[in-house]
């Protein structure tokens, strides 16, 4: 069978956004027509910049990116852009054409029933819950039709049904695919190779198979590597050692010494680059504020049915220690009333004066972009304390130049992580967690999962992660679908 052309290549392409700190050094790689394949790599590592590079967003510093004449590309975004929240679907769709055409509604309605989403093309894009915006983010890309689809995340918020919905989809898409994401179980179900990033060399390697086994090759590699290199350690000392006795004797020992020299350097010159893999951020506490009277108190919620509200009565209350999950499909309206609780706006859903909120948002609304992360985490401590913010920073894989750096110029990983560290200088009587997992590296999710479990305060928490949901024990659940059957 012949082979397929060449879509995308990385000619020996330089980026950084500080010409200090490269995120890509001297790149080179290709992508075939029709592949689909997982673009792999550490929180920070760049890989949403390798999307931007291709769309031509951004440009190489160096080097050359060449796409096949005529290819489209289109990007499903991780997070609806805020001027979208207050359009209409129509509105919103219609940005994806150069010339709106005639026939949009039927376009975005064909689209929609794509992403296995149903939704008047009247409504306001803000209205939607964030697993129905992912669907919408999905269907944006789609409906252009485009070569070179690029996928950031988009399993994020998507509850089951979505998550396999879109899993046929892209099984079944005639054209080339490259995916961002930490699903694995998602990932090894249509990819078939991955363009793996290491965020210490700004490097790039690409690997065939799926992403597990490529995870266990990496790993395997760089035990061998360590272990070389380890050998070659142990040789270079034992070769300095013998160098300092011989160099001082005589004749045949001070050429001796000479040779033994060119072996140390030669040892030298064959240690590895060892890979550093991941590293996972260490176990952490989240204190609780001491709070001995009810926290929160729900007497009505509202629940979603084909995109009307209907207002559920209701006598719930919660106190230390209670921890709840709120389980349902995408839609029916989870976020929403985490929002309302979290804003005070609902009468029926109430939390009692003086309880500190933690509150991890989904799209992390609730962080001030314009702040560094070091400002971000000041804002938390009653007593600010330098010592304790580096610290607590460094323990969440924030270091001095991510402490630096503002907030919203971090990747979506490293703002996970710095909602985690804010929550352990705030100490909430009440932490609200609507979808935790969202952007964090597999790695550190059974360390934050422990936090949670421990967590002596009230929680609330929206998931669609069974296998995270499953390391936390919950004495509460409500399932807002059974409220409305």
């Amino acid at each position: 069978m012949a082979q397929s052309n060449v879509i995308v290549r990385f000619e020996e392409v330089s980026f950084g956004y500080q010409a200090e700190n490269l995120i890509l050094d001297e790149a080179s790689f290709s992508i075939r027509e029709d592949a689909k394949l997982t673009l792999m790599g550490q929180n920070g590592a760049g890989k949403s910049t390798i999307f931007k590079l291709i769309t031509g967003e951004l440009k190489p510093d160096k080097g050359a990116i060449h796409t096949l004449n005529g290819s489209t590309i289109a990007t499903a975004k991780q997070v609806m852009a805020r001027e979208h929240l207050t359009e209409t679907v129509r509105e919103y769709f219609a940005h994806a054409f150069v010339e709106v055409p005639y026939n949009l509604d039927k376009r975005i309605k064909d689209v929609l029933e794509v992403v296995n989403l149903h939704a008047p093309v009247e409504k306001i894009v803000g209205e939607f819950s964030g697993g129905q915006q992912a669907r919408l983010l999905l269907a944006y890309a789609l409906i252009q039709e485009p070569d070179i689809l690029l996928l950031d995340e988009p399993t994020n918020n998507l509850d089951r049904d979505g998550i396999d919905h879109l899993t046929m989809f892209l099984i079944m898409y005639p054209k080339t695919v490259l995916v961002i994401s930490h699903d694995a179980d998602f990932l090894n179900s249509f990819t078939e190779g991955v363009i793996h990033l290491d965020v210490y060399t700004g490097k790039v390697e690409k690997y065939d198979g799926n992403y597990t086994d490529v995870v266990l090759e990496i790993a395997a590699r760089v035990e061998r590597d360590r272990a070389k290199n380890a050998q070659l350690l142990k040789t270079i000392q034992d070769r300095k050692d013998k160098v300092n006795f011989f160099a001082h004797k005589g004749g045949k020992m001070r050429k001796l010494a000479s040779k033994l020299r060119e072996e140390v350097a030669d040892a030298e010159e064959n240690m590895v680059d060892v890979r550093r893999d991941d590293r996972t951020i260490s176990d952490f506490t989240i204190p609780a504020q001491p709070f001995t009277e009810p926290i929160v108190r729900l007497t009505s919620i509202k629940v979603i049915r084909d995109h009307e509200p209907i207002h559920v009565e209701m006598d719930l209350v919660l106190r230390k220690r209670d921890h709840m999950l709120i389980a349902g499909p995408n839609g029916i309206g989870k976020s929403t009333l985490l929002r309302t609780l979290a804003e005070g706006k609902d009468p029926g859903a109430v939390i009692t004066a003086g309880v500190k909120v933690g509150y991890y948002k989904q799209d992390f609304s609730g962080l001030d972009f314009s702040q560094t992360a070091y400002a971000s985490l000041e804002s938390m401590m009653d007593v600010p304390d330098n010592e304790t913010i580096r610290r607590t920073g460094a323990q969440f894989l924030l270091n001095g130049d991510a402490l630096a750096t503002p907030v919203g110029a971090l990747s979506e990983g490293q703002k996970g992580l710095l909602c985690f560290a804010r929550f352990v200088l705030q100490a909430p009587g009440l932490l609200i967690f609507d979808e935790p997992t969202n952007h964090i590296n597999f790695r550190h999710l059974p360390v934050i999962a422990k936090a949670i479990n421990d967590y002596q305060g009230c929680l609330i928490v929206v998931s669609h992660a069974e296998d995270f949901v499953k390391q936390i024990s919950f004495n509460g659940l409500l399932d807002l679908a059974t409220l409305i059957k």
